[in-house]
């Protein structure tokens, strides 16, 4: 699959940012294949990422059961060096573990992942999406606002249902 930005081909787009590795594809997550490189990339992304019983590999595959071209990978050289989970109920989006290897941070996978991920909830139909970000993770806050996300003044429930 060839992605594209403003109309343009991907890959051209991509080249013209020096600081992205030349050799770096979105795709979709392949499930089995990639689940275990995306595990040990969220495990190591840092304080934002709480892995919890969803991310188990059977909660992974009933997830891409619904819609598995919500769930995008950065793959540079064969290794997987970031990924974005999304999903759409027909009337909400939700983003769940955006994350970029630590050693390619700052060189735009991350909005690259982004902006797929948007684009793809919106040919859904999806007009509003959400994300949750722990108080502690600057970083994260810092960047999904420079991308014109807006905190919300809300409280967040959960409630384990089995």
């Amino acid at each position: 699959m060839v992605f594209t930005v403003a109309g343009k081909h991907w890959l051209a787009a991509m080249r013209n940012n020096s600081s992205l590795p030349d050799k770096l594809v979105l795709r979709e997550f392949k499930f089995p294949s990639d689940y275990s490189q995306v595990i040990e990339l969220w495990k190591n992304a840092g304080p934002g990422i709480h892995l919890r019983r969803s991310d188990e590999r059977d909660e992974i595959f009933k997830k891409l059961q619904r819609d598995p071209d919500l769930f995008i990978v950065a793959e540079f050289n064969g290794l997987l060096i970031g990924s974005v989970l999304g999903g759409f109920d027909g009337r909400r989006g939700m983003v769940y573990h955006l994350a970029v290897d630590d050693s390619y941070r700052k060189k735009g996978i991350g909005t690259m992942l982004m902006n797929e991920i948007e684009k793809r909830m919106k040919q859904k139909g999806c007009i509003r999406s959400y994300l949750l970000v722990t108080h502690d993770n600057v970083d994260a806050i810092r960047f999904y606002e420079t991308k014109g996300w807006e905190q919300m003044d809300l409280l967040i429930y959960g409630k384990d249902l089995d």
